[in-house]
């Protein structure tokens, strides 16, 4: 028994024990970059709000809330494993506690935890890989607008929608997707194991469900809230320790700036931040949020 445990054990003083320690992290919003002025998850973004987490030396656990639609798959796979590195580092269980939504790359990022808790009405699961784009060619057409695309290799552009639909670059999308979705369903039966129930083609379909149709599944572990699950767990005196993000006063600045208008590339950086928000807003859309 060390010094410490000794004196928490004191009615008195400084070091009475005050509950176990909990850290609480937010992964809240689009997975990857969307934008100068909208930040979205990213290792580089989320591993110090992570190693400051994982540091306390006697913790209880850490707990992750998830609030969001998915994005990247590679940032999904960096941060979720970057977690599981520190877990086991530290050894330290790590509870994730899913709010409106935790679906595609959201869900990803809540398997990184040993247990997973939802409300009644999270969205959850959507095990699947999307991508979206438009066909323009026939608009410019239409206006007498002429493309012109020049490229050394024949599928140098497979995708490009000012040009019709090649079936080569259809077939060649079609494969990436079944890699990155066979990785993804790879990393949820790593993760959640004998706890899933029902078939694979429904599971990995893409579909996803409220949250009591989750836990049915074994996409979850319990119905509960952050603060109410982890009361019952380790008891009323529980100290939840919220981890958030620091800014320097220089950043702070920079960001007022360019919202401000005065920032030399202002315009350019809020047209990009509405454009970015319009593909997070179809992000969101998805889920009926």
């Amino acid at each position: 028994m060390t010094i410490q445990s000794l004196l928490a054990k004191l009615p008195f003083g400084p070091w009475r024990s005050r509950g176990p320690l909990v850290s609480v992290v937010r992964l809240d919003g689009v997975i990857g970059d969307v934008g100068p002025l909208r930040r979205g998850l990213t290792l580089a973004h989320v591993a110090p709000l992570l190693e400051r987490a994982f540091a306390p030396k006697e913790q209880a656990a850490v707990a992750l809330v998830v609030n969001s639609p998915g994005g990247s798959p590679v940032q999904s796979s960096l941060i979720g494993k970057r977690i599981r590195d520190l877990a086991a580092e530290k050894k330290v269980p790590v509870l994730a506690f899913c709010e409106d939504v935790a679906a595609s790359g959201g869900y990803w990022l809540a398997c990184a935890a040993d247990e997973i808790f939802a409300d009644e009405s999270s969205i959850v699961g959507s095990i699947g890989v999307v991508y979206s784009g438009f066909g323009l060619h026939e608009f410019i057409q239409r206006h007498g607008v002429e493309r012109r695309l020049h490229t050394a290799g024949d599928k140098k552009v497979l995708l490009d929608p000012f040009s019709p639909e090649r079936e080569d670059g259809v077939a060649h999308l079609k494969s990436i997707q079944a890699e990155i979705h066979d990785s993804f369903k790879a990393m949820v039966r790593a993760r959640r194991g004998d706890r899933l129930r029902g078939s694979e083609e429904e599971l990995f379909s893409g579909a996803f469900w409220a949250g009591r149709r989750a836990l049915d599944h074994g996409l979850i572990d319990g119905i509960g809230d952050l603060r109410g699950t982890l009361r019952a767990r380790y008891g009323e005196k529980v100290r939840l320790r919220v981890v958030g993000e620091q800014q320097s006063w220089l950043r702070r600045r920079l960001h007022m700036g360019v919202k401000g208008g005065w920032a030399a590339q202002g315009a350019a950086a809020l047209a990009d931040a509405a454009l970015s928000a319009v593909e997070e807003r179809a992000l969101w859309a998805r889920y009926g949020l």
